[in-house]
């Protein structure tokens, strides 16, 4: 355990970005590819597109809706062994998938077993990185989540590969292979204890200071409104091509140049993050408006030219959006309550992950395309960005970004509340 006043900005922050990384390229660089299995499934269970849509649904909701079990453990024991726990767990899952008779199998393995998994990993991960960085917390994150990205680039191919060579089965116990290396990034996680710690209570103090924080629900509602939509293209747009008479392959080739255009967008938002003065929600609702706006376009775009131009458009601004979006958190809870403040986050965004999908995929059964589920995808994510205009000096364009001291005097300053008092509106 290392002691500091003040998160340190860099030292073993860069290890454990490195390990944040491969963690992000391991948990969501392969469930964005999982749509290349998405058609295997359908042909191979003979199963509608809605019933097949909840296998990527439930690891989302899963990995979502069990983070504060994550964030309660980390904060208990140290995101180490948590993490290196939820290695094991998520390569288990996909082992015992490449066994599935039925999607009920599948539905227990991948979304059940490998979701929980994941739910120990990303969370605690990303909660200790945003305790090493302050000042740049938002090119710190964004560079931790281009493994997203890479990931993304490699895996939608290198999956359609192996499932033309090894079918599905064959495949997954690879991917249960790749997954085991998550325990080795949880082994480079290394627990920082901050000034601000011993002021702001435990877990119970914590999530009940949460729950009366209005700034922290509705940046929570916005987050789960925006993660409904976020998902879709990379659960459905290789069968949306394939609707339009695409080949397999170059309708996976098309997820990996959104992936290259996704790398791009991260690390571009991450440095504007901490270079622009003034709240991150403002970067965060310009680009979830951008991907809202990409999403009610795709229908329109039937030539190869336009969905290539809509795919990059829409790598880049879903990618711009996600370090900005974790870099809010801290400048409404403050980094004491990282850890709690994400993991109720992410179990209340699950909701919109377990319905986005299988509401795509149901919106196709009755349609016959995909036009109705990109629209609706779109629509959550600008009533999203609806919701982070309302959040505290949104308009306020003199207003500063949080600064390390700041952070620890404002929680050395302030007392945890009892149940009953709350922490005001703003």
């Amino acid at each position: 355990m290392a002691y500091r006043a003040e998160p340190p900005d860099g030292g073993w922050g860069w290890m454990v970005v490195l390990s944040a990384f491969f963690q992000s390229a391991l948990v969501f660089g392969v469930l964005r590819s999982f749509g290349v299995f998405f058609v295997e499934f359908v042909a191979a269970f003979e199963e509608p597109a809605a019933r097949v849509s909840w296998i990527a649904s439930i690891g989302i909701a899963v990995q979502q809706f069990g983070s504060p079990v994550g964030s309660v453990l980390s904060t208990k024991f140290g995101p180490r062994p948590v993490v290196m726990t939820g290695g094991i767990l998520a390569a288990l899952g996909m082992l015992l998938a490449s066994f599935a008779t039925s999607l009920t199998h599948l539905y227990l393995s991948i979304g059940l077993l490998s979701g929980s998994g994941w739910a120990l990993t990303f969370t605690p991960t990303l909660a200790c990185l945003s305790r090493y960085f302050s000042r740049r917390r938002s090119l710190a994150t964004g560079l931790a989540l281009t493994g997203v990205g890479l990931s993304s680039f490699a895996f939608a191919p290198l999956f359609q590969w192996l499932l033309n060579h090894y079918a599905w089965r064959g495949a997954l116990l690879l991917v249960s292979a790749l997954s085991l290396h998550l325990v080795a990034c949880g082994a480079l996680l290394r627990p920082l204890s901050l000034a601000e710690d011993p002021v702001v209570g435990g877990p119970g103090a914590q999530i009940t200071s949460l729950l009366c924080h209005g700034p922290f629900l509705r940046y929570t509602i916005a987050i789960t409104l925006i993660n409904t939509g976020y998902f879709i293209p990379y659960v459905h747009l290789v069968a949306h091509l394939r609707d339009l008479g695409w080949d397999p392959l170059p309708a996976a080739f098309l997820l990996s140049v959104a992936a290259i255009s996704d790398l791009v967008g991260r690390v571009a938002s991450g440095w504007l993050g901490d270079a622009v003065p003034g709240p991150v929600a403002r970067l965060l609702m310009l680009w979830t408006t951008l991907t809202g706006v990409i999403l009610a376009l795709y229908p329109v775009a039937e030539v190869p030219t336009g969905l290539v131009a809509l795919t990059v458009a829409y790598g880049f601004t879903s990618g711009a959006l996600t370090p900005v979006a974790f870099s809010v958190l801290p400048e409404l809870v403050g980094t004491g309550k990282i850890y709690c403040g994400l993991g109720l986050v992410q179990m209340v965004e699950s909701i919109g992950g377990l319905l986005g999908a299988p509401l795509s995929g149901y919106l196709r059964d009755v349609t016959g395309n995909y036009t109705a589920s990109f629209v609706v995808a779109g629509a959550f994510l600008l009533a999203g960005s609806g919701v982070l205009i309302t959040l505290p000096h949104f308009f306020c364009f003199s207003a500063p970004t949080s600064k390390p001291q700041d952070l620890v005097t404002e929680a050395l300053d302030t007392k945890v509340p009892l149940p009953e008092e709350g922490l005001g509106e703003d």
